[in-house]
C-alpha cells in the first residue's frame, strides 16, 4: 500500500538524522552543587534540525543533574518539533527522560499524548536516537 494510503492505526518508522545544538543557560541558586554529594544542576536551550522523514526544527529546553559519579548524569527535556512528518505538515512535543548510571544509558522519548496539530494532530510514538561516528541518528516509531 502506498506511504499515503497506509491505515491511521498501522505503525510506521521515520528515519533520519538531526544536528543538535546546546545552549547553556545562566546558573541560578538551584544550579549549586547539593552540599555533600557533589552533584551539579544545570538547564540548557536546545535548538535541532532534522533531516530525512522528520523535516524541521525542534527547539526545547532541557534540565540537568550530573552527579561526580564518573558517567551519571540524569536529564529531563521538553522539545517542540515543528515540520513535516513522511510529508505531513505540522507539530508535535516530545518529553525526554534519560539517566546514565557510571556509563550505561537509558533514555525514552515520546511523544506527549494531544500535543500534534496540523496533519499531525492524533500522532503519538516512540523515538529512538543513536550516535554513530558522531552523527546522530533517530527511528521514529509511530501512529497517526
Amino acid at each position: 500500500m502506498p506511504p499515503d494510503q497506509t491505515p491511521s492505526s498501522q505503525t510506521r518508522l521515520a528515519s533520519g538524522h538531526f544536528e543538535v545544538k546546546m545552549e547553556p543557560q545562566p546558573a541560578g541558586p538551584e544550579t549549586a552543587a547539593v552540599e555533600g554529594s557533589g552533584t551539579q544542576l544545570g538547564r540548557m536551550l536546545l535548538h535541532k534540525r532534522f533531516d530525512g522523514d522528520l523535516q524541521g526544527t525542534g527547539e526545547g529546553q532541557m534540565l540537568t543533574a550530573v552527579s561526580d559519579t564518573p558517567g551519571s548524569a540524569g536529564y529531563v527535556a521538553i522539545e517542540r518539533f515543528v515540520g513535516t512528518l513522511h510529508g505531513r505538515t505540522g507539530s508535535f512535543v516530545f518529553q525526554h527522560s534519560g539517566q546514565m548510571d557510571r556509563g550505561a544509558q537509558q533514555l525514552a522519548i515520546s511523544v506527549v499524548p494531544g500535543s500534534g496539530s496540523g496533519e499531525l494532530a492524533g500522532l503519538a510514538g516512540r523515538f529512538v536516537l543513536r550516535i554513530e561516528n558522531g552523527q546522530h541518528l533517530y527511528d521514529f516509531d509511530y501512529t497517526l
